[in-house]
């Protein structure tokens, strides 16, 4: 072991770096942690925070501007661009804070405020030239956004959502290419926000959905609120200080123009960069390592992968638990063992909701699974009504013979909270009826899910079918 600089070399001080970084100095002092870039994480630098307190900037301006349903009347709310950007900047740079609190707070091994690449399985060199060896090391270089070669005739009018964050005040329009959670999430805040949006998607992908009919529904609400296109044929050409977007319809060829062009056209792991072509690593074809899932570990090498830098889970809680497993089997080599992940679990933080629990309509359907399907529609439901939320509908897939509940896709109120209901469940392996025998309050968001649960509990033949009505439920509960 003394042969080595350091026991443990992770590159990256993102979620999953510092989270390595926490894990491996549990068992030995001899951590770097090497990254020369920005501090902070991309969830709390460019994504999950701004993105969140730009939305909810959009919903309180469009709860002001919907309360006339309730019998109230109120001016025309009013954007004030700056002042919008303004909190979003601030609470975003007291987020960032935080994680350089936390980074500054490190007492053990090394921090590296340089950048590294593989000089062979074992050596990195440093951006100042020096060489360092480690016995095990850490990829946690974390990601950046794609850009479509087509998007680049923008110029500097073509922005990514880290841009947006830094944005003085608000634009006139903005064409959002991308239909995933960032474009889904920021095409909706900015129209709510009175910024002219298009939206223009790929495929007929709605966010991460894979349920057909769930789908079908999204892509017609937001498609009620905003243009949005989920299937575009495009071109795009610089005109001034704007930009035109071309798309093909039915009629041929119909043209906008843009302030912006917004790529929110995915991401790709910083594995490029780092030299990997001096290893020994089998990569795959985006050149990132091939690794097992369940130890993070690359083939049978020394060397570990995690967070977005692997790029199948590009979530935070996610990179947090590859960094915390990587960090364990590093330190602990050559003892490396597989974990159990957790119960998938994302969220969109659109409005309504989309949430994802557990195995999806998709993958269900790939595996060859046997399943029935509970469904549940919000638009009647009790306590949405009230609340004037009343759109989405959700679907529980439960195993047949078992009745094991397998997942969930939905959009609607409160989706955030649902899905965590049933990951929680999933996690517990219960079945459909053991989640029947759970408390429901009344009047509550989650009778709607209890609705579902019947349905599915009876096509199980576990039950009888649900009522239709039910007056001490509220409709549709």
């Amino acid at each position: 072991m003394e042969d080595y600089d350091f026991d443990v070399a992770i590159l990256g001080a993102g979620t999953a770096g510092m989270s390595a970084y926490r894990e491996a100095t549990k068992y030995t002092d001899r951590v770097a942690l090497i990254d020369g870039g920005p501090l902070g994480t991309t969830c709390a630098r460019v994504g999950c925070m701004p993105s969140k307190l730009l939305i909810a900037a959009a919903d309180a301006k469009h709860a002001a501007g919907n309360a006339e349903i309730f019998g109230i009347s109120t001016n025309q709310a009013e954007v004030y661009g700056r002042a919008v950007m303004q909190r979003v900047r601030n609470e975003r740079d007291r987020f960032v804070g935080f994680v350089h609190d936390a980074v500054d707070g490190f007492d053990k091994g090394e921090i590296i405020r340089e950048f590294a690449t593989f000089r062979d399985d074992h050596t990195l060199q440093l951006t100042s030239g020096r060489l360092l060896t480690a016995r095990a090391i850490i990829i946690a270089t974390g990601s950046r956004p794609n850009i479509p070669p087509m998007l680049e005739a923008a110029g500097d009018r073509l922005i990514v959502n880290d841009d947006v964050f830094d944005w003085d005040g608000l634009p006139n329009s903005a064409a959002v290419f991308g239909a995933g959670v960032i474009g889904l999430e920021l095409s909706q805040a900015l129209h709510r926000l009175d910024v002219r949006v298009e939206l223009f998607g790929r495929d007929n992908f709605v966010g991460p959905l894979t349920d057909p009919d769930i789908r079908a529904y999204a892509a017609r609400t937001f498609a009620d609120e905003f243009p949005a296109h989920w299937h575009a044929d495009t071109r795009i050409e610089r005109d001034g200080d704007q930009v035109i977007v071309y798309r093909a319809d039915e009629t041929g060829e119909v043209s906008a123009r843009f302030d912006y062009v917004l790529a929110a056209t995915g991401r790709k792991a910083n594995v490029d960069r780092i030299g990997l072509e001096n290893t020994s690593l089998v990569r795959d074809a985006r050149g990132v390592p091939l690794y097992d899932p369940l130890s993070l570990r690359a083939g049978d090498s020394h060397i570990f992968v995690a967070g977005d830098a692997v790029g199948d889970l590009p979530l935070l809680h996610e990179a947090a638990d590859e960094g915390r497993l990587a960090g364990e089997n590093a330190a602990r080599l050559p003892d490396a063992y597989r974990r159990a992940r957790r119960v998938p679990l994302g969220i969109v933080f659109s409005n309504p909701q989309i949430a994802m629990a557990g195995r999806s309509h998709g993958n269900l359907v790939a595996a060859g699974v046997p399943f029935e399907t509970g469904t549940v529609s919000f638009e009647d439901q009790g306590r949405a009504r009230v609340m004037g939320i009343n759109k989405g509908c959700l679907h529980v897939y439960a195993e047949k013979g078992t009745g094991q509940v397998l997942g969930a896709e939905m959009i609607g109120p409160a989706a955030e909270h649902l899905g965590h209901l049933l990951a929680w469940s999933i996690t517990d392996g219960i079945t459909v009826s053991q989640a029947l025998e759970r408390p429901f309050y009344h009047p509550v968001i989650e009778e709607g899910l209890r609705t579902a649960l019947r349905d599915v509990n009876s096509k199980l033949g576990f039950g009888p079918n649900p009522p239709l009505r039910c007056i001490d439920c509220g409709p549709g509960a």
